[in-house]
């Protein structure tokens, strides 16, 4: 598991199960479910580096579509919606994408 010894599997399952219906991911309640925004800032830019599957530096719109399976393979993507509203949320200097200040910033 690629999140081993930052979250607890058990946590990423519960969280993943909460927001398995269509329109209901809520990147606030995902990220203190899974315990992510309590852990400093050296462990988010872990999770961060994860998610950013090109190592672009950046989570662009297709790598946020996917966001749940970067916890569980078996997950859902995230729709249209729940993408445009993550990436809206997460991307305070309209560049399209969210970077690592962003995306520490969004995990609080």
């Amino acid at each position: 598991m690629a999140f081993a010894g930052l979250l607890k599997d058990e946590d990423i399952a519960a969280a993943i199960k909460d927001c398995q219906a269509p329109e209901s991911f809520n990147h606030k309640a995902f990220f203190a479910k899974i315990g992510l925004a309590s852990k400093s800032a050296a462990d988010t830019e872990k999770v961060f580096k994860i998610i950013d599957q090109d190592q672009s530096g950046f989570i662009e719109e297709e790598e946020l579509k996917l966001f749940l399976q970067n916890f569980s393979a078996a997950a859902r993507s995230l729709t249209d919606k729940e993408t445009a509203v993550f990436l809206a949320a997460g991307d305070a200097d309209g560049d399209g994408k969210i970077g690592i200040d962003e995306f520490q910033s969004l995990v609080k």
